[in-house]
């Protein structure tokens, strides 16, 4: 391949289709929107359904959005304790959130990590996360480690 030989793949720029511009066009006369009627003109009033109650009306308002709504990355013990027999994760290394992004077990940490209680752990480990649940910690601390939350990050 050469440089002078690139071009787009097929599809990938198509013309827009000029309506409206005679009967050769094969778009002339009506552009295509049949004859006549509401569906025919410029503006179509969406979400109307001809007088009857629309469905957007009909249905109660239900819950609301918290805006304040914290989104934490979940990790589990339990895949901790994999990472650690697989030998991405120092056991005797304090697993950060940094530690936890470099070995792959979070992707993108939104509002911080929380640990929860799934799976087993029986390394002693040494945990800092933004917030973990009691039983990971009673789990973690049953195997001789510690949990440290840290909320501030």
């Amino acid at each position: 391949m050469k440089l002078n030989e690139l071009r787009d793949n097929d599809g990938a720029r198509v013309e827009r289709m000029r309506v409206g511009r005679g009967i050769g066009s094969g778009k002339g006369k009506t552009s295509g929107r049949g004859q006549k009627g509401q569906k025919a003109r410029s503006k179509i009033a969406v979400g109307f359904e001809g007088g009857q109650m629309p469905l957007y009306r009909r249905l109660p308002k239900r819950g609301f959005t918290n805006i304040f709504r914290e989104e934490n990355t979940v990790v589990n013990v339990g895949r901790i304790q994999k990472a650690i027999d697989a030998g991405t994760l120092n056991a005797g290394d304090t697993i950060t959130v940094e530690v936890l992004k470099a070995a792959g077990l979070v992707g993108k940490v939104k509002d911080g990590v929380r640990l929860l209680n799934k799976g087993e752990i029986t390394t002693k480990i040494k945990v800092e996360v933004n917030s973990a649940s009691a039983g990971a910690t009673a789990a973690v601390e049953k195997a001789g480690g510690s949990v440290t939350v840290d909320a501030t990050e």
